[in-house]
């Protein structure tokens, strides 16, 4: 866990880093490009996310691909995965009146808006066939876009709370706010699935297992040997402020390190476990 914590704070540091150089080496190119502000994070220091891509914006993709070329130019053996699901932009709009606003949007957000400097009305299903945002955040998206009062930068035919897909939207041309920049979130997801239960549960312990196996070490490492029931109750303990391991998960980590060689068998009693150095 202490290692994960780590690990993020060295993405953090790294990611400012490899942004200056990427600017040092095509500022120039760039001028009249967008900003773009990458993060780079190790896969295994930080919790799972299904990665669920979409069509960005003409200008911005090219920049993505300048950016992606000088990364993977500079690190060899890496491979990078876009998780624009976890993005935010700052786009400035001008509205009736020549009235403008900075908005802050999250990466999708700004993927449809942007669909408006091009035209005046689109409908749900040209939006989702251009952007490519899965289903239900597109859903979620327009919503917050054109649903919630006070940050309704989209109108919505016919007006309704629900987003159907023979909707259309249109500019909101008369959106007004007494701020200059305004913040729009994202509509909270309705009642997941069963299926999207399932796959919840399974990142949920998927991110488990790196906290269990450093348990365990730790208690190896500090006890030398010691029998099944012992580690598993030490293991529970040790974990119970955060959540309360499964003993069949904690028994799994064990044969893991054991098949690892972080940890052994006594040969005379199966259910002891020694420590290997």
């Amino acid at each position: 866990f202490t290692s994960k914590l780590e690990g993020m704070f060295t993405d953090m540091k790294t990611s400012q880093d490899t942004m200056q150089g990427f600017y040092a080496s095509h500022g120039h190119e760039l001028v009249d490009a967008p900003t773009l502000v990458v993060q780079v994070l190790t896969t295994g220091s930080w919790p799972t996310q299904p990665s669920m891509p979409c069509n960005l914006p003409a200008e911005l993709s090219a920049l993505c691909e300048k950016f992606r070329s000088y990364y993977l130019g500079t690190h060899t053996g890496r491979r990078l995965s876009w998780q624009t699901n976890m993005g935010t932009a700052d786009i400035k709009a001008t509205f009736g009146k020549g009235q403008k606003h900075e908005l802050n949007v999250s990466t999708y957000q700004m993927c449809v808006l942007m669909l408006f400097n091009n035209a005046d009305r689109l409908t749900y299903k040209e939006i989702e066939q251009a952007t490519e945002i899965p289903a239900p955040e597109l859903k979620r998206c327009l919503q917050s876009l054109a649903c919630v009062k006070g940050k309704n930068v989209l109108r919505k035919e016919p007006m309704s709370k629900d987003i159907a897909e023979n909707d259309a939207f249109l500019f909101n041309d008369k959106f007004t706010s007494k701020f200059y920049k305004v913040k729009i979130g994202t509509v909270v997801a309705q009642k997941e699935s069963e299926p999207e239960k399932q796959e919840t549960r399974q990142r949920v312990e998927e991110d488990r297992k790196p906290q269990i196996e450093a348990a365990i070490v730790r208690i190896m490492k500090s006890r030398r040997v010691l029998d099944h029931n012992n580690v598993v109750a030490e293991v529970t303990k040790q974990l119970q402020s955060r959540f309360l391991p499964n003993p069949v998960e904690i028994k799994k980590r064990i044969e893991s390190l054991i098949e690892r060689e972080f940890l052994e068998r006594d040969s005379a009693d199966r259910k002891l476990y020694r420590y290997l150095a």
